[in-house]
């Protein structure tokens, strides 16, 4: 941080036990303000983790770029600020990676000498993880490093005290967790409280008329973007003050200045009912901490996907945001509460807990379900009065049950539970209770999805070889990878055909689009292509009578395919190719090389179309790779220099196991492992040709 000037800095460690990523120190910034982040998925969409997946520095130099990359963490931060993540990236290991901040005035592109500082800080803390001793684990929550600050002398302080009491305006200061650690007699009497009930107490706690979430979220931005700003708050009955904020490294100077009338374009907050009614007695609000943690999560439920993505983000970022260290997620299904997803539970407590009837008198799960209405239990104590076999069941000490509702609906209860004693805070309800609902949104979408997904999934599966064949003397492997998380279904398909004793069909294909229909047509094309190619066609003619039946189909999607016809006593390769990406052979004599195939057109073009034939030597311990065009084809990168990197890898793995090789392969295509494509890989290598009576 001092290197670069940046303001606020973390460090990220990646957990061994799963990929997850824990903040485990943090400068310059309130360890509240992190509790959201303080443990994410390695796939979570935040730029520290892109950073550490790719191995990059992720560079962040405006609000409204962050809006456009990460929509989520703008949502949560609409500060203005710069911000870069580097990936701390070992010799054998990644560690994880550090994120700083500048201020909301730094350029929106970093300078070389800044990028330098944090490569070059990155590598030395790296270093110094392979080198150190392996800690026991990570700890719970982050070690806050504070910046240290100029310490004056006494005397000088007290100058500087008498200096201020005698300008007409008032000076407070506030700590980095907005915390009031000077104050001035003058700002004393404009904000109408003796100095020692401000001391220590928060500005918008102690006093009711800045108990509003617009002036706290003003203290805010002074923190995260570290540039000054001001605004204006109505002192009851009539007394207008302006607030103008110097924020630092190490805290926040206040200047409060009289206005002798309502400062132009301010209106009035409203005030509540009980405005004068003493501080003890009022209702507690949610903080506006708590309001960004709701949008935050409000923002991350509308990522998930599947039911295990809910019960995931609920155990990773919404347990530790209210400090809680169990869940339990459970689905209304025929009357039943049928348990979906846990944690922090053991398997006979959560064998015990499934599937009880919604009138259970076991736990409040069906009660607030059925009425609606979310409970609260502090202690075993609290929770025995209503259900006294609960707390025995669960060992759990304290508990909040809510019922997931959309519209009267009953979808389900999600509990969060606690290894202590837990007195739930007003705002903490204020939250849970509407989060409950977002829960019961994301979990129903979820468990629509699911149900799609096991269909598709189930068509897919009718549509691909459910295994390859044994054939001698020929060595088999085969991956096939749907993109994301779409329901759609992949037109990618691949085959193997054995068509005597020592020949056999390799086909690989593409059909145009992502959909049942996409899905649908590959079967006819598979279907086609078998018939065909059982019956004795050659290549060329193989492709081309598929052609012709998808022509007369008058389908509007084209398909790509190779077709590779391999004889394994003779140690010749045929392929012919309907605008297909070309396969790699790599084998001892020639090494690795892109087979220059010319290609026909797709599939479905029309009704008298030629595809032209290749043929080439298979020699004894040829590795031939078919993949689609998922595997080279990605976003931002050169489709040729994608396809040569691909072949140098084939040629320097040379691994003797073809299914290690396949992995090999989609790995080194997909280092993330987010795939913007489906993937097809089908790998034969040749063995032992002279068992044909051919030698190599």
């Amino acid at each position: 941080m001092r290197h670069t000037g940046a303001v606020i800095g973390g460090l990220y460690l990646i957990e061994e036990s799963e990929p997850m990523l824990r903040l485990v120190a943090l400068c310059g910034l309130p360890v509240e303000f992190s509790r959201t982040w303080q443990r994410l998925p390695l796939t979570a969409p935040v730029p520290v983790a892109d950073a550490i997946r790719d191995d990059r520095l992720v560079w962040i130099g405006s609000q409204e770029e962050m809006a456009r990359r990460y929509p989520i963490t703008a949502a949560v931060l609409p500060y203005r600020f710069a911000l870069a993540a580097a990936s701390v990236t070992g010799v054998h290991r990644r560690w994880g990676g550090i994120v700083l901040m500048w201020p909301g005035d730094h350029p929106q592109e970093a300078s070389p000498r800044e990028r330098g500082h944090l490569i070059a800080s990155a590598h030395r803390l790296a270093r110094l993880l392979d080198d150190a001793p392996r800690p026991p684990g990570l700890p719970e929550q982050p070690r806050i490093w504070p910046l240290e600050a100029v310490r004056h002398p006494t005397q000088t302080a007290m100058a500087a005290a008498d200096y201020l009491d005698r300008l007409p305006e008032g000076a407070l200061a506030l700590d980095l967790e907005g915390r009031v650690t000077f104050v001035s007699s003058t700002a004393a009497r404009l904000l109408g409280r003796p100095a020692d009930q401000l001391l220590g107490a928060r500005p918008w706690q102690a006093l009711r008329w800045l108990d509003d979430p617009a002036y706290e979220d003003q203290y805010r931005t002074a923190v995260v973007s570290r540039t000054p700003l001001s605004f204006d708050a109505l002192r009851p009955p009539d007394q207008w003050l302006t607030f103008r904020l110097h924020p630092d490294t190490s805290g926040i100077s206040v200047r409060i200045t009289p206005c002798t009338q309502q400062p132009a374009g301010t209106a009035a907050p409203a005030q509540p009912a009980d405005s004068a009614a003493p501080d003890a007695q009022r209702p507690a609000a949610a903080p506006t901490g708590r309001l960004y943690q709701l949008v935050h999560l409000a923002a991350a439920l509308t990522e998930p996907v599947t039911v295990r993505d809910v019960a995931t983000l609920i155990a990773d970022q919404i347990l530790p945001a209210f400090e809680a260290q169990g869940m339990v997620l459970s689905a209304a299904e025929a009357g039943r509460l049928k348990i979906t997803a846990h944690h922090g539970y053991p398997a006979d407590i959560v064998e015990r807990l499934d599937a009880l009837p919604l009138d259970t008198d076991l736990t409040p799960a069906g009660q607030v379900l059925t009425s609606g209405v979310p409970a609260f239990f502090a202690s075993p104590a609290d929770m025995a009065r209503s259900h006294p076999l609960a707390p025995e069941i669960s060992g759990k000490q304290a508990w909040a049950f809510l019922p997931l509702v959309i519209t009267g609906r009953p979808v389900g209860c999600c509990i969060l539970s606690y290894d202590r004693p837990h007195t739930f805070t007003a705002d903490e309800r204020a939250v849970l209770t509407p989060l409950a609902r977002l829960i019961a949104q994301a979990l129903d979408r979820a468990r629509l999805y699911d149900a799609q997904h096991r269909l598709v999934h189930e068509l897919q599966q009718t549509l691909l070889p459910r295994t390859l064949p044994t054939l001698p003397g020929l060595e088999l492997a085969a991956r096939y990878l749907p993109a994301g998380h779409g329901l759609d279904v992949s037109g990618d398909f691949y085959d193997l055909l054995p068509l005597d004793d020592t020949t056999v069909a390799a086909v690989i294909g593409d059909v145009e689009g992502h959909s049942i229909a996409a899905a649908t047509l590959m079967g006819q094309v598979r279907t086609a292509i078998h018939a065909h190619a059982t019956a004795g066609a050659a290549p060329d003619e193989v492709l081309s009578r598929t052609n012709r039946l998808l022509a007369h189909l008058e389908s509007d999607l084209l398909v790509t395919c190779l077709y590779a016809h391999v004889d394994l006593a003779q140690g010749r390769l045929t392929l012919a190719s309907a605008g297909h990406v070309p396969p790699l052979l790599h084998d001892a004599q020639h090494g690795g090389r892109i087979l220059d195939i010319e290609p026909g057109p797709p599939l479905g073009i029309g009704t008298d179309v030629h595809y032209p034939v290749t043929a080439t030597p298979l020699l004894d311990g040829a590795t031939l790779a078919l993949y689609t065009d998922g595997l080279v084809e990605n976003p931002g990168r050169d489709a040729a220099d994608t396809t040569s990197g691909l072949l140098q890898h084939l040629a320097d793995t040379a691994d003797p196991d073809l299914e290690h090789l396949a992995d090999s392969l989609i790995q080194h295509a997909w280092p993330s492992g987010q795939y913007t494509d489906d993937d097809a890989v089908l790998l034969l290598r040749a063995k032992h040709n002279h068992a044909f009576g051919h030698g190599s």
